[in-house]
């Protein structure tokens, strides 16, 4: 690889991270481990070709372009939780993966009982709302234009400008304690 494609290849990394948290590279590694998989039956539940999702682990891309796709990552981000914890078995895994596979999209801020990610009240989790707040808006606009906006608003809106910054641009552990605490 040479300099220009090493450089390249750091960018993406770079607008995958103020994207998505980290760069896809490591979210979908992480994935594979953690629910069992391999990169084909990933790209697979996902809804990527598997070049696409080769290209978007190495950096070669750096977006996926399917608002779909995205909320498929998060539902398998979710699932990876429940595994790890223990509330979610492998087999009913693998029957969620085969659910996360044929969803479509759809709303933003999923219902309950829709089979996406809640806890034991039948609310969602807050790392799910943060998630799907944080993918609407990364599906609007780059993390650079939406920081451009927060600066723009900051002087009259400093909250607001804030907001913007945290689920916009920012990891989802922080926008996750900012959410917290805010409520009530």
């Amino acid at each position: 690889m040479d300099a220009a494609q090493q450089e390249a290849t750091a960018r993406a990394r770079e607008l995958q991270r103020s994207w998505y948290g980290e760069p896809l590279g490591a979210l979908f590694r992480r994935l594979i481990d953690d629910l069992g998989l391999n990169q084909a039956r990933l790209a697979a539940v996902l809804g990527l070709s598997a070049p696409m999702l080769s290209q978007l682990m190495s950096g070669q891309r750096a977006k996926i372009g399917n608002p779909a796709v995205v909320q498929r990552v998060q539902a398998l981000q979710e699932l990876a939780v429940q595994v790890a914890d223990g509330s979610v078995s492998a087999a009913e895994a693998t029957d969620r993966m085969d659910e996360i596979k044929k969803s479509q999209g759809g709303s933003v801020l999923t219902a309950a009982g829709s089979g996406q990610s809640v806890n034991g009240s039948g609310a969602p989790t807050v790392r799910r709302v943060v998630r799907e707040i944080q993918s609407l808006l990364r599906s609007v606009a780059a993390a650079g234009d939406i920081i451009d906006a927060a600066d723009s608003l900051a002087p009259a809106h400093p909250e607001l400008a804030e907001f913007l910054r945290v689920y916009g641009a920012g990891r989802t552990a922080d926008a996750v304690a900012h959410y917290e605490s805010h409520q009530n």
